[in-house]
């Protein structure tokens, strides 16, 4: 087995102080550009890698990585429109991420406890989840969004009940009585495809929607995408009072809810009004394309970002702002 080159070979081959070769890496301002290359040519020649990365955050007591937590599965951060926007907007930060998803299992924790990060984004963690109370045992700053709320940390997120109500309103003000929810599921366990719940969801954000909607007729999603859309759709208006309009508490159930009008051959909005949420990119791709609630979730994403690489984030934020953008998934009420 070959000897591990270290910074100590590379200076003992080149005849300098081992600081001289540290400096070529770590301070580089402190050396003859023509020095530094050559330290470097010569740690390539022996096939020296530069520093323990590891070595070098502790030293410096930073990481310069920010972690986030996850309320879902990792494949789910790159499947789901809304959420890609959010981290389109991390990503415009220029900060280096580390992702700890949820995965339900009992290892959980330690993903957050052994992150190497300087700072943790919370996204859209369901109430009591352990990992909000990891994070929070970890004394780094702590930036959530969209819930849960946690005392003396910045809370970025709209004000989805307000949100929730204006789209409903829409449709009362369209003369629609018979309305029905697609609803995001109410926790991260005991997920199904079920008739609406009674009770509270542990996400403030489904839980907030449907206080604003004020409807109790629907269906939960096991997950949140189109095909469980379609079919949660499709069993509502299956049903002896099929709903006229349906409030659907994300862009992909609502663009699920129409896949199920096309097939039983139900004209939008001519005889069903559908209502999204988020905006995004797929609610103009839609035909119809979508009434939705607009948020931009690039820009929370941004400032979540800001706040946690800041180092000592405020304790409150304002709520976003959210506006109701009606197109042509909307119409008055067939009755």
């Amino acid at each position: 087995m070959s000897p591990r080159v270290t910074l100590a070979t590379v200076a003992e081959a080149l005849g300098v102080s081992t600081m001289t070769v540290s400096n070529a890496y770590n301070r580089p301002e402190k050396l003859s550009a023509a020095l530094r290359e050559r330290v470097l040519a010569k740690a390539a020649e022996l096939g020296y890698a530069g520093p323990d990365a590891v070595a070098r955050s502790l030293r410096r007591g930073k990481t310069g990585v920010l972690g986030v937590v996850l309320g879902e599965a990792l494949v789910y951060a790159f499947e789901d429109p809304a959420t890609v926007e959010f981290f389109r907007g991390l990503a415009g930060a220029g900060i280096p991420l580390h992702l700890v998803p949820a995965t339900g299992g009992a290892g959980d924790t330690a993903l957050v406890f052994d992150a190497a990060v300087d700072a943790f984004i919370l996204y859209a963690l369901p109430d009591g989840h352990p990992l909000v109370d990891a994070a929070a045992r970890r004394g780094l700053p702590v930036v959530v969004q969209s819930g849960p709320e946690v005392a003396g940390h910045p809370f970025v997120a709209i004000d989805e009940r307000a949100a929730g109500a204006a789209a409903a309103d829409h449709l009362r003000a369209l003369g629609h009585q018979r309305l029905a929810v697609l609803s995001l599921p109410w926790e991260i366990a005991d997920r199904a495809d079920r008739p609406l719940r009674t009770g509270e969801p542990k996400h403030r954000v489904t839980r907030g929607r449907l206080a604003g909607y004020g409807v109790t007729v629907g269906r939960e999603v096991a997950s949140n995408d189109r095909a469980h859309g379609e079919t949660a759709a499709g069993a509502l208006l299956d049903g002896p009072d099929p709903p006229t309009g349906l409030l659907c508490m994300s862009d992909e159930l609502a663009v699920g809810a129409l896949r199920a009008a096309a097939v039983r051959g139900i004209p939008v909005p001519d005889r069903l009004s559908i209502v999204g949420f988020d905006d995004t990119p797929e609610a103009t791709r839609a035909d119809p394309p979508l009434t939705t609630i607009r948020q931009s979730l690039r820009d929370q994403g941004r400032l979540c970002a800001r706040l946690a690489g800041s180092g000592a984030p405020p304790a409150t934020v304002e709520p976003q702002p959210w506006e109701l953008i009606v197109r042509g998934s909307t119409g008055p009420s067939p009755e």
